[in-house]
């Protein structure tokens, strides 16, 4: 897999296909509503506290590799960006709508079970059960072209294993496994919990967004 991102860059480009798939309407970005969307507490995992250049050097940095790019209209005072990502007529990154679903839920979040992810992604993608979501994370895990995800060794007293993107360089396995993420008890509780929260606060950011394209 060739391509390696920093973690606000990969931060940046989850954000981007998150809001062209669930916020169509506000999809492209201007760097403000970027940065907020990097900066989310629901859906996030770290919450990052990163500054409007924080942002803008991550955004350069990809658009010079191709993998953002500046859509803006002429003489418009606002940037706005798009990820080229995937998907796009040349390149040759080409996912499904469950493995994209899939690949932008770990790059905002990082390593989590299947059925951590079929309750966060169901904004991005329908999986019809837990099975499904294993089914398509065993295929990105064997892609001709280099694995796009990893599966992690299973925590003692955890029912399923954890499952990590390769975006961001080879994941260092045992330092993965000691990380104690919730309980699995509650962690399907605290899943559903933080997506209710999100698309609160996607509604609000759609509403800032259209408030900022009035003004721009």
């Amino acid at each position: 897999m060739k391509v390696e991102l920093t973690a606000i860059e990969a931060r940046v480009i989850g954000c981007l296909i998150e809001k062209e798939v669930t916020t169509p309407d506000q999809y492209l970005l201007s760097l403000n509503a970027l940065t907020n969307a990097c900066n989310q507490k629901s859906n996030r995992e770290p919450v990052m506290a990163l500054s409007e250049s924080d942002v803008l050097d991550a955004v350069d940095a990809l658009i010079e590799r191709r993998l953002v790019s500046d859509e803006s209209a002429f003489n418009s005072r606002v940037s706005k960006y798009q990820h080229r990502f995937c998907n796009t007529e040349f390149g040759d990154l080409k996912l499904s709508e469950q493995e994209k679903g899939i690949i932008c839920g770990m790059l905002l979040r990082g390593a989590q079970t299947p059925g951590e992810i079929r309750t966060r992604t169901n904004r991005l993608a329908t999986f019809h059960d837990v099975k499904e979501v294993e089914a398509v994370l065993e295929h990105l895990a064997s892609e001709d072209k280099g694995p796009l995800v990893v599966k992690l060794p299973r925590e003692a007293g955890k029912r399923e294993s954890r499952y990590m993107h390769l975006f961001c360089g080879e994941v260092d396995v045992s330092a993965m496994a000691a990380a104690v993420p919730a309980t699995s008890s509650s962690s399907e509780r605290v899943a559903q919990l933080e997506q209710e929260v999100a698309e609160l606060r996607e509604e609000l950011d759609a509403l800032k967004a259209q408030v900022e394209s009035l003004l721009s």
